[in-house]
């Protein structure tokens, strides 16, 4: 029986995906074994030496120390592309809503009084301060291709938009989703002097952080509108409120609230809504329970953040699990030890990623405690499970 804690509230339809026969799942748990987490911040939590998993239902990772876990040889699963159809339509309301001027001529129309004739003629007397503008011919600019990124470039080409990406990592699979007219930037600073719009989605990390900062806004086209969907901290917040006061952008919609922001007349602060749909949260559960579950039983790794993508079908016999440091000379000490116990190997797939390498074997017959013993005992040996026994 493996056992699942949940730190925040886990989609049912997820959930639905661990057979209780083999599951139990709370959210109070003294030893789990994987955990499965939403928003709840783990880098300060002591986690239990028997857990061998985390799973994010969700695409970023920045709460959870996935370092640490690394070092422990416990996998960090996440959703990528669960959610992404969520904040693709939460990017274009965003565009509308500042094209259109839509919250500011919202909060006039809330403010209006009088008889209805005399909100008419306010109305007719005020409309003209909120003018806009069509998105059809615009460029939008979207720095992060993957696949939330794609399904924005994709939307906005549908809408008329042209479309100029930025991602040096994209990978083929992504690059073969886009539209084949979107435009291909050389660097960030290209990207923002070609857009009407610029939408990110990157993580947050060294790299990215306040990647738009004070002189990266002043290369962007006058009246240019910033969307951050992404994570908090990719674009310098007060830069951004100086460039909106010195007329230099048009607007900012961000999904992460502040005091500098959340009253300023040109910016739409939402409050994080980018993944909020019923639909968005059952496909990231569903997605990352599967991942956990094939994972327990049978050591397979699919969109891990720390861990090497690896899939060996079962091919019957008993199967080793092993998470080993990515040096020389792992599995060949592992399969000495093996062959000392006199057990026969059917099938094995070794794959590494970075400092970590995660090996799997099927042998022909029960591996016996002190053959595991000497695997754990081997320098540079994170973690052995034994499934199916």
């Amino acid at each position: 029986m493996f056992k699942i804690q949940t730190l925040n509230n886990i989609s049912v339809a997820g959930l639905e995906r661990l057979p209780r026969d083999l599951y139990e799942v709370a959210s109070e748990m003294a030893c789990p074994d994987a955990i499965l987490v939403r928003s709840a911040k783990m880098h300060d939590m002591e986690i239990a030496s028997k857990v061998k998993a985390i799973g994010r239902a969700g695409a970023g990772t920045n709460n959870v120390p996935v370092s640490d876990m690394t070092a422990r040889g416990v996998a960090v699963f996440n959703a990528p592309g669960a959610n992404a159809n969520a904040v693709k339509e939460l990017v274009i309301a965003g565009m509308l809503i500042a094209a259109r001027n839509i919250a500011q001529a919202w909060q006039f129309a809330r403010g209006l009084e009088g008889d209805d004739a005399a909100i008419n003629e306010a109305v007719e007397a005020g409309k003209k301060q909120f003018a806009g503008f069509e998105l059809p011919g615009r460029t939008l600019g979207v720095v992060g291709l993957g696949a939330i990124g794609v399904e924005v470039a994709n939307a906005a080409r549908a809408l008329g938009m042209q479309v100029v990406g930025y991602d040096p990592s994209i990978t083929v699979r992504r690059a073969w989703q886009l539209e084949s007219d979107v435009q291909a930037a050389l660097s960030v600073d290209d990207l923002l002097s070609r857009s009407d719009f610029v939408t990110f989605h990157v993580p947050l990390n060294e790299q990215t952080q306040h990647m738009v900062n004070a002189e990266r806004i002043r290369a962007l086209p006058k009246d240019a509108v910033l969307l951050n969907f992404s994570r908090q901290g990719i674009i310098d917040d007060q830069a951004v409120v100086d460039a909106l006061d010195q007329r230099l952008l048009y607007a900012y919609c961000c999904d992460f609230p502040t005091n500098l922001l959340k009253d300023h007349p040109r910016v739409v602060a939402l409050p994080h809504l980018g993944a909020s749909t019923k639909e968005a949260e059952d496909n990231c559960a569903i997605m990352v329970a599967e991942q956990i579950r094939d994972y327990l039983e049978n050591g397979n790794v699919t969109n891990s953040v720390n861990f090497p993508a690896i899939n060996l079908p079962r091919n019957g016999g008993l199967r080793l699990a092993i998470v080993n440091s990515n040096v020389p000379n792992m599995v060949g000490q592992i399969s000495t030890d093996l062959a000392n116990a006199g057990l026969n190997i059917i099938d094995m797939l070794n794959r590494s990623r970075g400092e970590v390498a995660v090996t799997l074997i099927d042998v022909d017959q029960h591996c016996p405690e002190e053959t595991l013993a000497q695997i754990r005992g081997i320098d540079g040996v994170l973690s052995v499970r034994c499934l199916g026994d």
